[in-house]
């Protein structure tokens, strides 16, 4: 299983480096655009779709990304866009985390999942966006979320438990702590303090997410991390959720020792939006 971890994580990086860092963003466009549409394909499933459905919402997943670069849309400025999704994401981690899985599986089916595919749609839109804005805003923000993973994770093994006799969301997901959380807080506003200062020093470029929401105040920094990483352990256990309701381990096995695309990406399909609404006020 490590091994295919390993050599699943060191293909993915092999396809998404070159074209994060090329000077057209063409390949950036397409290769994302196919990850969406693979995340249309098992969030189809999750909800139960078959074969065919599921084909379509992968097809339409793709589509719509193509359309939006075709159309630019990547281009300007769609600030209801990260207005909409992520209320969408918020009003779903209020109603959800309280509910359960019981009434996630109680909606509607169609409805479910027509809007799961217009939040794909519109994250991809966001990461494009972001790609735009420039390689390191784009880096910093995909950053928040894998430090925030890796420090929970430590945090979690290291101190669950000791401070919290609760966890975090049992039900939903059994392993995650509230040290955890704590531990991706932490993690978080390290490396966003220590980001800005390299920015400030002319050591990095000085266009990351941290520069542009420490422009605004210190404290609005904070406050917007803090934010970003809750919604990023939000994306997490909602996604946790959808898979209890489907009655399922993995989003998908696309991913060979990872599980699906989902399960990869859960955390930044809310945190994504969020950014470049946070960055746009």
């Amino acid at each position: 299983m490590l091994q295919q971890r390993i050599i699943t994580a060191i293909v993915l990086l092999a396809l998404l480096v070159p074209t994060v860092l090329a000077a057209d963003p063409l390949g950036f466009v397409l290769l994302t655009a196919v990850i969406m549409g693979a995340g249309g394909w098992e969030w189809s499933r999750l909800n139960g779709l078959s074969a065919l459905p599921s084909l379509l919402g992968a097809v339409l997943c793709t589509a719509a990304c193509g359309i939006l670069w075709v159309s630019g849309a990547t281009a300007i400025s769609v600030h209801w866009v990260w207005v909409a999704s992520g209320a969408a994401w918020v009003a779903l981690a209020l109603w959800l985390l309280r509910a359960g899985a019981t009434a996630w599986s109680g909606q509607p089916r169609w409805m479910r999942w027509i809007g799961g595919l217009a939040l794909l749609c519109a994250a991809w839109l966001a990461l494009v966006q972001a790609r735009l804005v420039g390689v390191d805003f784009l880096l910093s923000v995909l950053l928040l979320v894998w430090v925030a993973d890796v420090a929970a994770y430590f945090s979690g093994r290291g101190l669950g438990g000791r401070f919290f006799k609760q966890k975090l969301a049992p039900s939903i997901s059994p392993g995650k702590t509230w040290e955890g959380v704590a531990g991706a807080f932490v993690g978080v506003l390290c490396m966003a303090f220590a980001w800005r200062a390299l920015d400030a020093g002319g050591v990095t470029p000085g266009g990351s997410i941290y520069s542009r929401l420490g422009s605004v105040s210190p404290l609005f920094l904070v406050v917007s991390v803090v934010f970003l990483t809750t919604m990023g352990v939000v994306g997490d256990l909602l996604e946790s959720l959808f898979k209890r309701a489907a009655g399922v381990k993995d989003s998908g096995v696309l991913l060979p020792g990872h599980g699906g695309v989902l399960d990869r990406i859960d955390a930044l399909l809310p945190v994504l939006p969020l950014a470049m609404l946070l960055c746009t006020l």
